[in-house]
């Protein structure tokens, strides 16, 4: 990138997205037709890095859902592995392929994920978002919460992927307000993607089980139904105070950010959108891949 093109995208986006320089040319969304069709949501259950590199039940059916959805103009993932002071959002050309995990094969270390990103969506997303400053980021990349999925749906590369960060000092219902600014990018064809776990409590995990199919301890089991049955009536309260629900869900969500991506995929359901699950299993009985579509 030339010194010029550095300076150019400095003075647009600074150390924050606004649409302050907007003006200047248009939105990325700008040029995309609305046809009065909304773009589904999904929320990933994504696993071991592994399943980034296996063909298996998992990885399989990312892919096949990938060919039942509209192709999206871009893809917009909040990861689990994303976890800042602030919001942040990926604002470079080509993103990196960031390899933030340990002791698996060296052939998932030699994985490159080489889509474009793209800034001007970077900062549209930005824009509209108004219960905070987003800040633009040109370290991160994408986390394996993100390409381990996205390259099964979409190998060639071809489609631009950004990341958005969750703000750790942040709870639940302001990371559920926060999903349902991020509408007016359904209505021109982003694909968003919650990438995380329903139920992961990596302390806990069978190890012994890992290649036993659908194995989940009852509390997982119970939690994941418990899960599912309210996401189902579109009751989300008591998913957003999921603090309350028990110690099946203490156990279930040790920590909130495997859990969080599933709150901005559901801010984004309206009264018409009815939700599907796949990849409805548990792991090792501490983890389960249960994925959500919405639209």
């Amino acid at each position: 990138m030339t010194m010029e093109r550095k300076f150019f995208i400095k003075s647009i986006i600074g150390g924050g997205l606004s649409m302050t320089g907007l003006s200047a040319f248009n939105s990325f969304t700008s040029s995309l037709p609305v046809d009065g069709n909304l773009m589904p949501v999904l929320f990933i259950g994504h696993g071991s890095p592994m399943n980034g590199i296996e063909d298996n039940q998992f990885s399989q059916r990312w892919k096949k859902m990938a060919q039942e959805i509209p192709q999206p103009k871009a893809v917009m993932v909040v990861s689990a592995h994303w976890f800042t002071k602030g919001t942040q959002i990926t604002a470079m050309d080509f993103p990196k392929t960031i390899h933030d995990f340990g002791g698996f094969p060296q052939e998932l270390f030699n994985v490159q994920y080489p889509a474009p990103g793209n800034i001007l969506l970077a900062t549209e997303t930005a824009a509209i978002i108004k219960s905070t400053k987003v800040e633009a980021d040109h370290e991160w990349g994408l986390d394996h919460g993100t390409w381990t999925v996205v390259r099964h749906m979409y190998p060639e590369a071809n489609i631009p992927v950004l990341q958005l960060s969750m703000d750790y000092s942040k709870g639940a219902q302001y990371h559920y307000d926060l999903g349902k600014e991020l509408f007016e990018l359904r209505k021109k064809g982003v694909l968003i993607i919650g990438s995380g776990n329903m139920v992961h409590n990596l302390r806990m995990v069978a190890w012994d089980k890992m290649n036993t199919d659908n194995y989940g301890y009852d509390w997982a089991i119970q939690m994941n139904d418990s899960f599912k049955n309210l996401i189902c009536k579109g009751d989300h309260k008591p998913l957003i105070d999921y603090e309350s629900l028990g110690t099946a869900a203490k156990l279930a969500i040790p920590t909130p950010e495997h859990y969080l991506p599933l709150l901005y995929t559901l801010a984004l359901q309206t009264a018409k959108d009815k939700a599907e699950f796949f990849n409805d299993k548990a792991v090792a009985g501490s983890l389960t891949m249960t994925s959500v579509k919405i639209g």
